[in-house]
């Protein structure tokens, strides 16, 4: 094990390049382009180490059916699930996503290349999560040229669209049957703690319906802005009441340092308003859309009757607002076992390698990991290269330290071939 690891570490400048290489292939969604090329670069690779590969493409009727406000991403979506059979008795999953967010103009270096500097690796997807797939590949070509083989079957599958969703492509394949396995590792995740929960997200949207008319005359049409104020109020009341909940499962230590908040907690979000068209227009339409991101221990029709309760109080005291609302489930909670054998054994390898405790959380955002562990079933730990409030994942100059991109190398050699 050692010689893998001295190994490793002696390609580390090879691990750049292979990042560098991917995330040089522009995957930000919108729009959520070349996806193929970065597929069909992921899956030469993998055959030279001896994988099955099999590209996948979602049929663009599923992908706009599951997908209704995705209609007009019109690249096709492309999705890669590779195998490799060892004979032993288990199989692992292994999975994470090549989409990424796009970039601002607000980057100080170049975000589609890596740069190196002060031992960081800056680049859109280095944190979320394309370093995780440059680590493991190096993994595999190290214990090919090494003559090692993992104890495990190796199920990997690289997929898209998990930085838009609802309906990703991992959610594909865990409905095609691709996702078989005994144990789940995403790659998605931070370095900070294991995840092995998540809050789910539901999106919703609020139409408040006014009359259009000369805003001199204002009187004689119906303001769309000024019936959502009772609205809004309501679901601030809403907001404060959801929001003194608590999960039993632990948050990330990121968040407790920087909060005082312990445990993962349900929050409810306004996030878009849009109305009107001119200033002496009358607006005949205002439309709020927001989130509720919920904790596994509550329920997507509870969530959704706690906002229709919320409305049913607005239209007792306001007859005269006319509205309707829209509550979608994206993605639901999860939730792994914190006593199970499957996360005992990825904590003791992160925390050999990281040298370092290691602590089990959940995660206040949503993952499409939660879909594919409601088909399969599969006990899921989520641990990656990033860190949670330094990484910058989603924002300006993201970027990951050398070190912790030359301690994933080893996690995953450690996790694949077990104990020497």
């Amino acid at each position: 094990m050692q010689a893998l690891f001295d190994y490793l570490e002696s390609k580390t400048e090879e691990t750049i390049k292979t990042l560098d290489g991917l995330v040089r292939v522009q995957t930000h969604v919108p729009p959520g382009e070349n996806y193929e090329i970065v597929m069909e670069l992921s899956a030469r690779k993998l055959r030279e180490m001896g994988f099955e590969v099999e590209i996948i493409h979602m049929p663009r009727e599923l992908f706009e059916r599951r997908n209704p406000r995705l209609s007009h991403l019109k690249a096709q979506r492309v999705n890669l699930s590779t195998k490799l059979d060892v004979g032993a008795p288990e199989t692992l999953l292994i999975n994470t996503h090549l989409d990424v967010v796009p970039a601002s103009a607000n980057w100080s270096m170049p975000p589609f290349e890596c740069t190196v500097k002060d031992g960081r690796i800056f680049g859109r997807g280095v944190a979320d999560s394309k370093g995780g797939v440059a680590a493991l590949f190096t993994v595999l070509s190290a214990m090919k040229g090494l003559d090692m083989k993992p104890r495990y079957n190796l199920n990997i599958a690289l997929t898209t669209d998990e930085e838009m969703g609802p309906y990703s492509g991992l959610c594909y394949l865990a409905d095609l049957g691709k996702l078989r396995a005994d144990y789940f590792l995403s790659m998605d995740g931070d370095s900070d703690d294991i995840t092995i929960a998540s809050n789910g997200n539901v999106d919703w949207q609020i139409d408040v319906f006014g009359k259009s008319y000369h805003s001199g005359s204002s009187f004689l049409g119906v303001n769309a802005i000024e019936k959502s104020i009772p609205i809004m109020t309501e679901l601030m009341k809403l907001k404060a009441e959801i929001e003194k909940r608590r999960s039993n499962v632990p948050a990330s230590i990121a968040i407790s340092r920087k909060t005082g908040i312990d445990t993962l907690m349900p929050v409810l979000n306004i996030t878009i308003i849009n109305a009107g068209v001119k200033q002496n227009i009358v607006p005949d339409r205002c439309t709020m859309k927001g989130d509720r991101r919920y904790i596994p221990e509550e329920k997507f029709e509870d969530v959704c009757w706690e906002m229709r309760a919320a409305l049913s109080r607005v239209r007792e005291k306001h007859h005269d607002i006319d509205f309707k609302i829209s509550c979608d489930d994206i993605y639901a909670p999860m939730l792994t076992d914190m006593n199970h054998s499957w996360v005992a054994e990825v904590k003791r390898v992160a925390e050999e390698v990281a040298g370092r405790d290691v602590k089990l959380a959940g995660a206040q955002g949503s993952l499409d990991v939660a879909y594919a562990v409601k088909v399969t079933g599969l006990p899921a730990c989520c641990f990656g290269i990033g860190r949670r409030t330094e990484s910058n994942a989603h924002a300006d100059d993201e970027n990951i330290r050398v070190d912790d991109l030359v301690m994933y190398t080893k996690f995953l050699a450690r996790l694949l071939c077990g104990d020497p």
